[in-house]
């Protein structure tokens, strides 16, 4: 995680005055914001974002709960050390253009870290407000409120003024990690030139994330506004094989930050898992999300049911299941093999998936899929499981119960149990170095075994979060840069 290096004006004589115009007490009185959101019944009939955003007066409002600490820890829960305190105190004087100023100078992502970061496991979780036993802080809708209003407004990102350094560094990769990365670097004065394997820019942003929680058009203005800074983007480019590591070095890229995701799906080896309707959670979402599956005017196949059943308890899971219930499905069920408790979900995306009418089916785990006699799945057969003993992360364990087997009729399973990292650029560079679980191997620099090449993200972690992801970027690009131009 980056050291936080706040650029704040905390000292400063308005700031002062916004925390003398109430007391502590005061402001622990207000009550924290409410989202508005769509109503169910409606929401799962299109695409359209769930949460609402807050209006200005509710933004304000929250801003003021803020106590302003004079030691934040909410910023040591970041892993990109966002300068909370002082993006919130501007919203809360009414100067949301300086709140996505302040944003900015650490993120080069906020309107999507405002929606899909898990906020009340990192800063919200730092917020003094829990040990007053009160609710923190909304800072993720503080954060979203900012950067929308930036864009809303019509003003594209004030470029920060560089002095080109004149290096290049190649970014292999165009998701979180990839685009934290030539952020920052491009603030450093580097040309930039990102590498993306797709036809459009974003990674997992795009094919990964419904539209009704993380809106294509708020991607693209992230992404414009890197382009504005001077990012270069070379899509349909597959590094490691459209174009090999040693022309990256020929064409004189002197840096090589490898962000190249965990986009190989895994499945548990159940019996029956080659019939016809059982996809894994990559296939599917990217055949809605970035291939407009079931968009009018579009021919890209996708697997339909009545019936739908996705298995596993994470995000990727609920942002399946819920796409699922938009496509038609008329009862579509998830299938953890622990409890709610346990989900590494969301909670708020657990609370939107069942508010829509998810079925939940905890403790439970399949252990055979059954077809019919074209060969597409009907059933699944599911082992009933009750929880034992912690295993070594603190979460007990999910055991069989003996005889305990039911017979659920599906017509699309959608599995989303995990993703391993993507082999081919590691396979593909002699010398670099790979973990046992096909990890690039790198120091607590994010640097690599070989000399110019640098990784992070998810082709380091295994599948992890945006902002982890994010922070990888930022890590990365502070550390290539004190090589590059020799600094201590």
């Amino acid at each position: 995680m980056n050291k936080p290096l706040l650029h704040t004006d905390r000292d400063a004589a308005w700031r002062r005055e916004l925390r003398e115009a109430l007391t502590p007490r005061e402001r622990s009185a207000i009550p924290r914001a409410h989202m508005p959101m769509l109503d169910p019944a409606y929401r799962i009939t299109c695409n359209e974002e769930v949460n609402q955003g807050l209006s200005a007066g509710q933004a304000v409002t929250e801003a003021t709960r803020c106590l302003d600490c004079p030691d934040p820890q909410c910023v040591t829960g970041c892993p990109v050390s966002i300068d909370i305190p002082g993006f919130i105190k501007n919203i809360q004087r009414g100067d949301a253009a300086e709140a996505a100023a302040v944003l900015r100078r650490t993120s080069a992502l906020p309107a999507v870290c405002g929606r899909v970061c898990p906020q009340e496991k990192q800063c919200e979780s730092r917020c003094i407000y829990n040990k007053m036993h009160r609710e923190p802080v909304a800072i993720g809708w503080l954060e979203r409120y900012a950067a929308d209003a930036a864009r809303l407004s019509g003003a594209a990102p004030a470029a920060q003024a560089v002095e080109p350094l004149g290096i290049r560094v190649a970014v292999a990769g165009s998701g979180p990690a990839g685009l934290s990365f030539a952020g920052e670097m491009c603030s450093r004065g580097y040309s930039v030139t990102v590498f993306e394997a797709l036809h459009e820019v974003g990674g997992v942003l795009r094919y990964g994330i419904p539209e009704f929680r993380l809106p294509g058009e708020v991607v693209e203005y992230e992404i414009e506004a890197l382009r504005a800074a001077g990012v270069e983007f070379v899509t349909d480019t597959v590094v490691g094989k459209t174009i090999s590591y040693d022309e990256l070095l020929a064409a004189g890229y002197r840096g090589i930050f490898v962000a190249s995701g965990a986009g190989l799906p895994r499945f548990m080896g159940v019996p029956g898992e080659n019939y016809i309707n059982i996809l894994s959670s990559n296939e599917y979402l990217t055949r809605v999300n970035l291939m407009h599956a079931g968009t009018p005017g579009y021919a890209t196949p996708v697997p339909r049911g009545a019936r739908v059943a996705v298995v596993g308890g994470g995000n990727t899971a609920m942002d399946s299941v819920r796409t699922a219930l938009r496509m038609g499905a008329s009862e579509a069920m998830l299938i953890y093999r622990r409890t709610r408790a346990e989900m590494p979900a969301r909670a708020e995306e657990i609370a939107h998936a069942l508010e829509e009418g998810v079925q939940l089916i905890e403790l439970a785990a399949p252990v055979e899929y059954l077809a019919d006699e074209r060969g597409r799945v009907r059933a699944m057969r599911l082992q009933r499981m009750r929880l034992g003993e912690p295993d070594a992360g603190g979460r007990r364990r999910p055991e069989p119960i003996e005889g305990a087997i039911d017979e659920v009729a599906v017509d699309v399973v959608i599995v989303s149990v995990g993703v391993s990292p993507n082999p081919l650029i590691p396979e593909s560079i002699d010398g670099l170095e790979v973990t046992s679980r096909g990890t690039i191997a790198v120091d607590d620099t994010l640097h690599s075994s070989l000399g110019p090449v640098y990784a992070g993200g998810d082709i380091v972690r295994g599948g992890a979060t945006v902002i982890l992801a994010m922070g990888d970027g930022r890590a990365a690009a502070a550390s290539m840069d004190a090589t590059l131009t020799q600094k201590a």
